[in-house]
Order: structure tokens, then sequence, then C-alpha cells
């Protein structure tokens, strides 16, 4: 090449990686009002609870407010809406990642969340509320604390004691605040292997996997905590154990709860918490369900890649919950915060947004039908890639090795096709 001709491919490499910056500098986020929904969410739950305070006989339907917007107006609205795929162009990621103004919405969610579980748990112990409309109060504060799960999944993920703090909070009002500890330490680690109890297996129930997800998750946590503090040369019941200074958040929250509204208050507080955590482990269980990293012949796991996680692009969905959905890119790359998420063509797409897909995984059948296929299509019919039920293992290899097979042939055709090409 000569000196001419490699002097011009300089310059326009110049020139291109200029262009680039510039795009960057002058890039906007679109969505960077609509990411007010996160927080705006316990906002809509105070208010409804506010109107169900001020005129509980003619606004009863408010108690309800959490089940609707999970269960019906999030999913219609993501179908109504539907997709974005987009990505922010990569030399703006450093700005959003530096913008403060992301970290603090999230961090808004909390004193809203406080109010409305407060607000809650009062309105539960009085004595002319009706049983169902106790229910409904519940189910409406445990799912707005339980998407606040998210809220400190994100703040979990970043550098410092006071972001660690800010997560525990959010997670004290279900008492589940041993999520910080385990899922960066435990999940991260096992994610898409049979070591992990929040991945799910092929073939898994939600209810088969509720139990050994929740149980599992805790000791993994316990042993987690046990061996940092013990690198320190303390025991387990020193201060600085992190799940003691969580489940104190969560005792002293039920604690002074329960001094103000009684015991109704503290039965409030219990079934609020119970659903927001089954919320938490539902959507572990779609997350992950029957993929599993390779391993050498070593026994050791490759490294989590996009294509280990389900994805889902809808829109209205990932504005609630802080892009979540982009669960591909988060495993891949855990520090990257949620404004900066992409989309990969690689990973696994979910047939709907996460709101829409709650249902389906309540009832096996359905789920099985919806998604058992297109775990043997992601690995382009090779059943041995899969994160199998153990005690299904053989019943479902023999039920679905035909399509298996169909899906293989396919794969190696098409595979033909492009080479000759």
């Amino acid at each position: 090449m000569n000196v001419k001709v490699s002097d011009e491919l300089a310059g326009q490499a110049v020139e291109q990686q200029a262009e680039a910056s510039k795009a960057g500098s002058t890039w906007k986020d679109p969505k960077r009002y609509l990411w007010l929904l996160g927080p705006g969410l316990p906002v809509i739950g105070l208010a409804a609870l506010t109107g169900y305070a001020i005129a509980p006989k003619k606004l009863r339907a408010l108690a309800w407010t959490g089940p609707a917007l999970v269960h019906g107006i999030i999913p219609a609205l993501d179908e109504l809406i539907g997709d974005d795929a987009s990505n922010p162009p990569e030399s703006a990621v450093k700005a959003l990642e530096d913008d403060k103004y992301y970290s603090r919405i999230v961090k808004a969610f909390i004193p809203t969340q406080y109010a409305m579980t407060f607000l809650g748990a009062w309105l539960a112990s009085r004595k002319k509320t009706p049983m169902s409309d106790r229910i409904g109060l519940a189910l409406t504060v445990g799912a707005v604390n339980g998407i606040g799960i998210n809220t400190a999944h994100e703040l979990g993920h970043k550098s410092g004691k006071l972001n660690k703090l800010f997560a525990m909070a959010a997670l004290a009002p279900t008492g589940y605040t041993h999520f910080v500890v385990e899922h960066n330490y435990g999940h991260h680690k096992n994610v898409a292997t049979p070591e992990d109890p929040a991945s799910s297996r092929m073939g898994e129930s939600f209810w088969k996997f509720l139990p050994r997800t929740v149980v599992g998750s805790i000791k993994s946590a316990i042993e987690i905590e046990k061996a940092r503090l013990a690198r320190r040369g303390k025991g387990f019941w020193s201060p600085h154990n992190e799940l003691l200074q969580g489940w104190a958040m969560t005792a002293g929250f039920f604690g002074a709860t329960t001094l103000a509204t009684g015991t109704r208050g503290l039965t409030f507080l219990a079934a609020q918490a119970a659903y927001g955590a089954s919320l938490l482990e539902v959507i572990n269980y779609l997350e992950h369900y029957g993929l599993k990293r390779r391993q050498d012949e070593n026994g050791k796991y490759e490294r989590t890649q996009p294509e280990h996680s389900w994805n889902s692009n809808h829109i209205v969905t990932n504005l609630f919950l802080y892009q979540l959905q982009r669960h591909s890119d988060h495993h891949a790359h855990p520090t990257r915060s949620f404004q900066a998420l992409r989309h990969f063509e690689e990973a696994p797409q979910l047939p709907s947004g996460y709101a829409s897909m709650l249902l389906p995984a309540y009832l096996p059948n359905r789920w099985f039908e919806m998604m058992d296929k297109r775990v043997i299509e992601h690995y382009k019919g090779d059943l041995s890639r899969i994160n199998w039920d153990p005690d299904r293992r053989e019943e479902l290899m023999a039920k679905y090795r035909d399509f298996a097979a169909e899906v293989a042939e396919r794969h190696a055709q098409d595979v033909e096709a492009s080479d000759a090409a």
C-alpha cells in the first residue's frame, strides 16, 4: 500500500471517529422523561389509595389498582404500542452513564413506596374495611413493592455503601433484603446453570420453582455472607453482616407500622410482602427458563453471554421496570446502567413483555406450550444444551425428540444455503 493511500485511509478513520464522537455528543435520549413512569408507579398507587381513603364506598375499585395495572393495563399497552429495539450509539453511552438524572429517578421511587405502604396498612387496619378490599389493598401495595425490588436491583449493582443501603431500603417492605447479597454474588456467578436456584429449568413449573428458589436463595445468601465475613476475620453475628442489616430494616419498618396500625396492619404487611416477593420470583422464573451455559472439559462454565437470558423489547414494561427486560445485556455487562442497556439480535426473545408473561407463568401447561419449543429452537434442536428439570428430563427428551430433529435439520439446511451464497 503506498503512502498516499495509507494517509487517505487514516484521514477517513479520523473523520469517522470525529463524526461518531459528534453523534454521541448531540444524541438525546428520546425516552429521557418517559423513564419517570418508573418512580411514577408508587405515585399512582398512593393516589389510588388516597382516593379510596376519601371515598371507600364509591371508589372501592381503587383498592385493586395494582393487579389491574400489572395484569391488565400494562400488558394491553405493551401489545398496543409494541417493541422498541433501538440502541443508544456507543459514543453516547459514557454520557448516559454519567448523567445523575437517571440514578435520581431510580431513588425517587423509595419515599413514595414507603408512604403508600404505610397508607395501605392503615386502610387495611380499619374495622370498617371489607375483607375483599383488604385483599385488593394488599395486592396493590404488594405489586408496587414487588416492582420496587427492581429499583433495588438497579441500585444494588452500583458501587458505594449508600447505593446498597438504598437498595435494601427498597427491599425492606417485602422482607427480601437478602436479594442484594445473593443476586450480585450468587445469581450472577451461577446464572443459567443447574447450580443456580434462581434459574428455572425446562419442564419445571413456577410452583415447583418457587420453593426451590426461595429456600435456595436464602441459603446461598447466608453462605456468601459467611464467607465474606470470614475473609475479614468476623463472625456471622457481626454488625457488619449485610443480611442482618437488611433484616433489621424490615423488622424496624414492620414494627413501627404495626405500632401505628395494630395487628391488622401486621397481617396486611405480611400478605403484601408475600405477593411482592412472588412477583420477583416469577420474573426470575421467566428470565432464564431452560437456558444453560456450556462447560469445558474441566467443568468450568463459559462466560455469561446475551444468549443466556430471555429478552423483550416491549416498551411500556421496559419503561416501568427500568429496562429490566433487556436482561441479556444486563447479565453480559452487570454494571451497565438501565438507560444504556442494549438489544442483541442473538438474544432469545420472549413472545411478549414481562407483564404479559406473568399469568401464563402461573399456568404450567400454558407456559410449557408457549416456551418449551422456543428453548429447543434457540438451541437449534440440540437437546443436550438445555437446562432440564432432572425429574422430567427423560420424559421431555422423548416427547420433543422428533421436533428437535426437525429443528436441527432446518438449521443445517439454512447453514448450507448460507455457505452456498
